[in-house]
Formats: structure tokens, C-alpha cells, sequence
């Protein structure tokens, strides 16, 4: 899938990291060319320096052959603008705002763009709206920091023991539910066809585990 992000900030460089690790194509858009040092040093995807509601600078980015826009800049009326115009007059079908005024928020929502407000989790937020439709977390502490999220699993990791998961979702295995009955896992615990994975990961690496976890495993 090909993701334009508009912002290069926190979120946005993370959202972006994140996207391109579990196998997008991602666009970066920013004002700021400096911005740009904030993703990794081996980003394969593009950076466009401009305003992200500025069709030119819209255009540059490709953004007509985009299937999911992300708006993550610092200001609420530039992310509200970029994602009207992504969506009206170049057609992209999943966009998504981030919104610090909740009043406005509930506006856009109601006109059909989804929006998300400044809490810990934004990255995987972002992550969940641009590339999935479900919810992804099952739990989360109070704090926001630490969620629990059942993983769906490619059919590679039949026969794989719990600590090959954990290092390519970087997550950890909290339990197995084995038959209906719930179980402990230590790192020699091998998976099973039927087992259903639970793991516990820091918010905003919470989507990534789960797409990495959709992956056939990594081999040596």
C-alpha cells in the first residue's frame, strides 16, 4: 500500500518507520526539511518538503495513486485542510486526521473523516486506521503505555517456539490459549496450529507487531 503522511514529527516519523518495516511504501511530507532527520537513517520511502494541503506540493508526493493519507502536523486547521483536500478532490479513500481540539474532532468525524487526538497510543491509532478496520488493542494499562492484543498469525509460525515470535514482533508473549484452556508460555514453548497468541507491547508499536506478526517468520 502506498501512505502519504503529512508531518514529520514525532508521530509522523514513527507512523512512517513504522509503515515502511512492515512492508508499505510511504511519502513524507513536510515544511520543515530538518523534519526529515527524525526518521530513520535507512528510510527507503520519499520526502517532500511544502505545505501538505498545497495540491502542487500534494501532487509531488504522488498522492493521486495513494491509498491511505495520514494528516500529523502541529496544527489542526493545516491536518483538517490536507485531509479534505486528499480525500475530495484527489480521491484518497482512507484518511485520517490528527485533531487536538476534541469539539473540532467530533465535527470531522461526523463529516466522515476520522480523527485522533494527542494520547500515547496515536501511532498505533494511526497505524490500525490507515491499514486494518478492527480494534486492535484488548487491553491497555491506565496509563496507555503497555496494551495486550491477540495476534492472527501466519501458518509459518506452526512449529516456531514463543521467543522466535517475540523477536521479530517485538513483543512479548503473555499466554496461550491451548484447547480452551489458558497457559503460560516460557521461551521454549513451541506453537500449535489451533493455539490463539496473546502478546503485550509498548503502545505505538502495537499495529506493527501484529502486521510483522501476519508475516511468515524471518529465516536465518
Amino acid at each position: 500500500m502506498y501512505v502519504v503522511i503529512m508531518g514529520c514529527g514525532r508521530v509522523g516519523s514513527s507512523l512512517a518507520d513504522a509503515l515502511t518495516r512492515i512492508g508499505h511504501e510511504v511519502a513524507v511530507i513536510d515544511r520543515d526539511p530538518t523534519a526529515f532527520l527524525r526518521l530513520d537513517p535507512q528510510f527507503p520511502g520519499r520526502t517532500v518538503v511544502g505545505m501538505g494541503f498545497d495540491r502542487g506540493v500534494l501532487a509531488e508526493a504522488e498522492v493521486e495513486r495513494a491509498e491511505a493519507f495520514a494528516a500529523v502536523s502541529s496544527g489542526d486547521n493545516s491536518n483538517i485542510i490536507a485531509a479534505r483536500v486528499a480525500r475530495e478532490q484527489f480521491g484518497v479513500e482512507r484518511v485520517v486526521a490528527r485533531i487536538y481540539d476534541a469539539k473540532r474532532a467530533a465535527v470531522y468525524e461526523r463529516l466522515g473523516i476520522p480523527t485522533v487526538a494527542t494520547v500515547p497510543w496515536s501511532t498505533d491509532r494511526f497505524l490500525t486506521s490507515l491499514t486494518r478496520d478492527n480494534e486492535l488493542a484488548k487491553w491497555r494499562d491506565p496509563s496507555g503505555t503497555v496494551a495486550v492484543t491477540q495476534l492472527r498469525l501466519h501458518d509459518g509460525w506452526r512449529g516456531k517456539r514463543v521467543f522466535e515470535l517475540e523477536e521479530q514482533t517485538g513483543s512479548r508473549v503473555a499466554f496461550l490459549v491451548r484447547f480452551g484452556t489458558g497457559l503460560l508460555p516460557n521461551a521454549k514453548t513451541v506453537i500449535q496450529a489451533e493455539d490463539d497468541v496473546y502478546v503485550a507491547a509498548v503502545s505505538g508499536t502495537v499495529a506493527e507487531a501484529i502486521a510483522l506478526a501476519e508475516q511468515a517468520p524471518d529465516e536465518e
